[in-house]
Formats: structure tokens, C-alpha cells, sequence
């Protein structure tokens, strides 16, 4: 149901048919972290062709990943799975942990952001600028900002009737579908974050769901944001709106399931999860059959 968007700057520097000039070159010494020779191609492609759209790009790639410092931090608590366990002296007992912390310099990142906004200003029909910077934004656990761009992204493809380009200028194709499933993707990484997420979960699904009011996966996703906070009138009320378009989808019924069982409507309850069971796979079948077990006793 979720399509992931890979990492933005495994997109930028993946190699291109159209890789020539600057670009190319700007990639290779990317990938080889040759800082110097960056900063000098930057300057020759800024005194040759200002305007280039790939420019912006490389810039904002430039500064960002030199403004990323991992630094080595001793702390009582860590996630085990990535810390180095320190003992005391006689290795009876963990007296902390050693593990990598992500800074970030503060003037670079400004220079970095400042390269992507003026790249979207002057190209605002390339989604790869705009999902950059919302993939940057993420890293940075900005989720506030992180959500009023892909709420301007949404506002934008509105404008723009979804006509995006993507890197040198080459047109999507199924633009609509793929911008709505990358920015699923950005509202599962929200919801991975945590419960203090969902008002931000709620209004990206309230901004599809203005232009794309059958998009299915938004009406779940609203449906999730009211289901959390107890509020299961309300999600019932999306997810029943994602049931007229598609009747059969097992995991739109099991929510539609899930929302009665927790409302306490046994009978609805029951009604809904023999659809999941009729309709679902060897999984949904399974869980919903439990769950009918349950509730029939």
C-alpha cells in the first residue's frame, strides 16, 4: 500500500543517460567526497550557467552533507543496537554507552536551504527539488516544516494540474500517482515517529483529500490520526467513505472492524471483520477469524 522514496541524493547522483558537463562531473567527485574539487566546480558552473537547475541541486547537496557531522557521545542511555556498551573495571557492570550522534552546522544548512528554495522559485515544476527538500527537512526531524512542505507541494501539483518534471527537466509519467505515493511514504515516516505526530498526519491527509477526495489511502490515514485519539465517529466516518470506493479492500474493512470492536458495536464489530475474512488474504483470514472467535463467544 505505501511506496518508499529512496534516499534523495542516491536519486540525485544515480547515473543518467543525460549525465554530461557539470553534472556529470559533479557527481563523480561527489561520490569520491573530493570537497575541493566540489567547490570548484560549483564556482566554474556559477560563473557559466547560473540559472542551470542541476546547479541548484548540487549546491544545496554540497552544503547540506558538509553541514552533517557525526560525532562519537558517551550517554547512560542508548539504543543497544547501535551503541558500543562500555563496563566499568572489572566488566561486571555497564557503566554507559558510546554512540554516534548527527550535528549539524547551522550556517551551512542555511546556505543549503537557501540553494533548494531558490532552485524551486526559479524551476517550480521540478518534484525533485521539492521531495529533496523534504527529505532533508526529515533528516533533520524538522516535522513541522517537513509538513508544510508536502501541504505547498500539494497546493503546488493543484496549481500545476500535476504536470511535475523530474531531473533535467523530464516529465513523470502517472505524475499524480507518484507524488501521492511518495508523500504516503512521508506520512508513514511520521507515523513511525510517534503518537505526538498525528495532528501533522491529519493535516497532510485533510490537503490530499481537498483535491483527491477519493484517495484512499488519506481517508485511512485520517481515519488512523482519529482512531489513536479515542475519536472512532470520526474515523468510522472516513473509513466508511473509503469503503464506497473500494468495497473489498480487507484492510480498509478491518479498520472499519477495528473501529467498531473499540466503539463497542459487537454486531458491526462482527459484520465487518467476516467481510475482512472474506475478502482479505491468508493473513487478514486468519486475524479476522480470531477476532470473530472473540467476539462470537
Amino acid at each position: 500500500m505505501f511506496r518508499i522514496l529512496p534516499a534523495f541524493f542516491v536519486l540525485l547522483i544515480a547515473g543518467q543517460s543525460f549525465a554530461q558537463g557539470y553534472k556529470a562531473d559533479f557527481d563523480k567527485v561527489l561520490e569520491e567526497n573530493d570537497t575541493a574539487a566540489q567547490r570548484q566546480l560549483l564556482y566554474k558552473w556559477q560563473q557559466t550557467s547560473p540559472k542551470d537547475a542541476e546547479l541548484f541541486i548540487a549546491r544545496f547537496n554540497y552544503y547540506f552533507l558538509a553541514s552533517r557531522k557525526e560525532i562519537v557521545q558517551f550517554t547512560n542511555d542508548a539504543d543497544k543496537s547501535s551503541a558500543f556498551e562500555v563496563k566499568d573495571s572489572t566488566g561486571a557492570e555497564t557503566v554507559g554507552y558510546l554512540g554516534d550522534q548527527v550535528e549539524y552546522d547551522q550556517s551551512l544548512l542555511k546556505k543549503a536551504f537557501k540553494s533548494i528554495d531558490s532552485g524551486i522559485s526559479a524551476w517550480p515544476a521540478r518534484l525533485d527539488m521539492r521531495f529533496g527538500k523534504i527529505y532533508a527537512l526529515g533528516q533533520l526531524e524538522n516535522y513541522e516544516a517537513f509538513t508544510k512542505e508536502i501541504i505547498n507541494t500539494i497546493e503546488v501539483a493543484n496549481k500545476l494540474k500535476n504536470n511535475w518534471q523530474w531531473t533535467a527537466h523530464q516529465k513523470l509519467d502517472a505524475p499524480e500517482k507518484f507524488m501521492l505515493g511518495n508523500i504516503q511514504s512521508y506520512v508513514v515516516q511520521l507515523y513511525n515517529v510517534g503518537d505526538d505526530q498525528l495532528t501533522r498526519m491529519r493535516r497532510i491527509a485533510q490537503a490530499v483529500l481537498k483535491y483527491y477526495p477519493r484517495h484512499v489511502e488519506s481517508l485511512s490515514n485520517l481515519a488512523i490520526t482519529y482512531g489513536l485519539q479515542g475519536n472512532y465517529d470520526k474515523a468510522l466516518e472516513a473509513l466508511l467513505k473509503a469503503e464506497k470506493i473500494m468495497p473489498q479492500d480487507a484492510i480498509v474493512l478491518n479498520n472499519i472492524a477495528t473501529m467498531y470492536e473499540r466503539k463497542g458495536d459487537r454486531s458491526n464489530a462482527i459484520r465487518y471483520f467476516e467481510l475482512t475474512a472474506k475478502h482479505g488474504d491468508q493473513n487478514a483470514k486468519s486475524e479476522a477469524a480470531k477476532k470473530l472467535k472473540e467476539l462470537k463467544n
